[in-house]
């Protein structure tokens, strides 16, 4: 009996397999009441115990929890009839054997191996303290999880009482109560946001707020508890505004806008309100969960700072050596009144899109009137300067000396910023319209830092506003610098590893209609020093970002060659099509094409034998390139199959050009095929476009018959996925293919 750790292993009372742990034993959550230990009727003999009562048995065989007597050497002498049903219960993966009648349920404990054998071996030696009578009872709690589901179980041990001998051992399941405090702890958590939050009843009298509510409104629990919301009132809205509101909030359960509200000292400002309705088990309306976040600019005053003699001769703004001036002179003086300071980096996006289309005067005329924008977001005691190209640097003095209001003055004027950078820009006889990526950092008095520290910072939480998607803020953290640091660590090993040979091509089979392989895709990995793999979602964006994409798809192309080649010598893999994936930057290349082709005649490949996959967003990308490209590739015998398909901006204004082969369903839509309406109804469009255009479709991400079912239904007649094969070296997936061919 007894649950057991995701470790599998099960209890065997045979010494020469002893591989149980502690989760082999139930637990009870609480002591057991005397009346199950009295309720058992034992009567005393030397050197064991016998069920006296057959209603006795009756009321332990009616108790939830698992129960067993055990005499005072250990041995089990009788179980309640939960005992007995979870140990005859072949199909929950938890339960481990070998503690039945007349088994010793000491030697269990004693015997056990794995993580929790020393946890068990205490248990032992506490249960038989309990049976010496040296201890009053035993009880602990305990984890007994499995690949399939997470559980917790308590145990409880007591000594039978009335001058009987031995003990009953009480296993409870209290994975419900586990979970719902976990539950609660997250709650908790949540509700202490930085936000403002307040929870009303169903008349709408609140019942808590948290520390943000009374930071925000300057009114504590006490005073706001049992009043109603229009205790923040501002007299801005009238009751025709509030009347509208609850009734949506009551109608569709949620509201969200912007209001003015009064604090407690009577200052009126603007909020950012969200409302949520909460219903009850009956479908009546219970609770009222508000969040709230004040959006007010301070408008703290400052002494007028004099210009200095150096300025950028393009937008009259300060150059760089102003700028590092006027923050020495930020840095040296901040010990006055501990007000934080603000540093932001601002990039314009895709300016260099600009200067190549329509020329660097219209770039030039792009920063003069984004240099007059953000003097006008700005006081004029605060700094915008120009570094060079399109990058401005801002610093704003004397903000809140408090951080959570400092934080909130700079988000707003963030937000202010891209705001107005992304109205029209009249240059010339063009509208053109302009975004930007903002990297900010706080500082004052009690966080000392270098002037280059703060650049650095501010530069890092730039690039990580554009690596975002740009026309966003980021500001920036410590977590932020340990990224940058880890990712330029990752930057230098990554040139050392194709000299090191850590690279290796993994290969998922793929499967036509009857179950047999038709093909394979290649899949990359960046194996460790210390054998562990490295995700390609980790080095492969890097790659592209410093340029290293290019030699490593080289790398990837030349290695798939070299498989296919010897693929031929095998009757199972000569006739397998090899599918390997580009990148956008390597299939843009003037020369992809002849290199491609070099390297397969290098090798003396067939081209039909290799498919490249392209994502839509590689294709989207200067469309008529994309097409001379593949043409001159697809006449030569490679084939083409597009990737992802369906998640992207799927036209067939560019999909009827394009010399494709094959159309692959992303798995985002297999995933929950079966189930979904709308995933089906998206994988038929996409079947049903691939034939009017005379594609072959492939559905990765296959993981169940009932999936791959679905997919045949539908008109899918190739696959790929779990349900099929695991992506493998080449020596794992010959034997694969040994399997399929039996």
């Amino acid at each position: 009996m007894g649950p057991k750790l995701s470790n599998n292993v099960r209890v065997d009372t045979d010494l020469k397999r002893s591989s149980t742990d502690l989760s082999c034993i139930y637990r009870a959550e609480q002591s057991a009441p005397d009346s199950l230990t009295a309720a058992c009727g034992f009567e005393q003999k030397p050197g064991n115990c016998t069920v006296g009562d057959s209603f006795d048995c009756a009321v332990l065989d009616a108790l939830p929890q698992q129960i067993a007597v055990v005499a005072p050497d250990g041995i089990i002498l009788a179980v309640n009839a939960s005992w007995r049903e979870i140990q005859q219960d072949q199909a929950d993966p938890t339960v481990a054997r070998g503690t039945d009648v007349g088994r010793n349920y000491l030697d269990v404990c004693r015997s056990s191996g794995g993580a929790g054998a020393e946890q068990a071996h205490m248990a032992a030696t506490h249960i038989a303290a309990v049976l010496a009578g040296e201890a009053p009872c035993f009880s602990q709690e305990y984890a007994c999880h499995s690949s399939s589901q997470q559980r917790w179980f308590s145990m409880m041990v007591t000594p039978l009482q009335h001058g009987r001998n031995g003990a009953v051992i009480v296993h409870t399941d209290i994975t419900a109560r586990r979970l719902a405090d976990a539950d609660l702890h997250i709650a908790a958590i949540a509700f202490e946001s930085s936000d403002g939050m307040m929870v009303t009843d169903g008349e709408r009298k609140i019942l808590r707020v948290n520390q943000a509510f009374t930071s925000i409104t300057g009114y504590g629990p006490e005073e706001a508890i049992g009043q109603l919301p229009s205790l923040l009132s501002s007299g801005h809205h009238d009751a025709a505004f509030y009347k509208a509101m609850w009734e949506n909030i009551d109608v569709h359960g949620y509201w969200a806008g912007e209001i003015w509200n009064r604090r407690k000292n009577g200052e009126i400002y603007p909020q950012r309100l969200s409302v949520t309705s909460v219903k009850g088990p009956d479908g009546e309306i219970s609770h009222y969960v508000a969040s709230f976040a004040d959006i007010t600019i301070s408008t703290a005053a400052n002494d007028e700072i004099k210009y200095l003699a150096f300025y950028d001769p393009l937008t009259q703004l300060p150059n760089r050596r102003l700028l590092m001036d006027r923050l020495s002179m930020v840095l040296a003086a901040r010990t006055r009144g501990g007000r934080y300071s603000l540093l932001m980096f601002i990039d314009l996006d895709n300016f260099k899109t600009l200067n190549d289309t329509l020329g660097h005067n219209m770039g030039d005329l792009l920063l003069q009137q984004v240099a007059r924008r953000l003097e006008k977001c700005l006081r004029q005691s605060d700094t915008v300067a120009r570094l060079g190209g399109d990058e401005f640097v801002v610093l704003v003095n004397e903000l809140s000396t408090d951080e959570t209001d400092a934080v909130r003055q700079s988000e707003t004027l963030c937000a202010k910023i891209l705001e107005t950078i992304n109205l029209p820009f009249m240059l010339g006889e063009h509208c053109f319209h302009s975004a930007a990526s903002i990297g900010a950092t706080l500082f004052h008095d009690r966080s000392p830092r270098q002037l280059e520290e703060l650049l650095k910072q501010a530069d890092i939480a730039m690039y990580q506003a554009k690596h975002g998607g740009g026309n966003s803020s980021r500001f920036f953290d410590q977590g932020m610098h340990d990224t940058a640091m880890v990712r330029a660590r990752l930057k230098y090993r990554l040139r050392q590893a194709l000299d090191l040979e850590q690279f290796e091509l993994f290969y998922q089979v793929q499967v036509g209609q009857d179950g047999r392989p038709c093909g394979a895709e290649a899949l990359l990995r960046w194996r460790q020093e210390d054998g562990s793999f490295l995700s390609p979602a980790e080095f492969i964006p890097l790659a592209e970002e410093t340029g290293f994409i290019l030699p490593l798809g080289q790398w990837v192309l030349k290695q798939a060659c070299i498989q296919l080649r010897d693929w031929e010598q095998d009757p199972l893999t000569r006739e397998l099509v090899l599918a390997i994936n580009v990148s956008a930057r390597q299939f843009h290349q003037a020369d992809f094409g002849e290199q491609v082709c070099n390297t397969l005649a290098e090798h003396g490949i067939t081209p039909t034998r290799l498919k490249l996959e392209l994502t839509e967003s590689v294709l989207l990308d200067h469309v008529e390139h994309a097409i001379a490209n593949m043409q001159a590739l697809r006449q030569s015998g490679v084939s083409f199959s597009l990737d992802d398909f369906g998640t992207g901006f799927s036209s067939l204004q560019y999909l009827k050009r394009l010399p494709l082969s094959q159309l692959k369903i992303d798995q985002s839509f297999v995933r929950e095929l079966v189930e979904d309406a709308n995933d089906q109804a998206i994988v038929l469009t996409i079947i049903s476009m691939a034939r009017s255009l005379g594609l072959d479709v492939i559905a990765e991400g296959v993981e169940t018959e009932e999936q791959r079912l679905m997919l045949t239904r539908l008109g899918c007649l190739h696959y790929q996925g779990y349900l099929f094969g695991r992506p493998v070296g080449a020596t794992e997936f010959r034997r694969m293919l040994a399997v399929f061919a039996i």
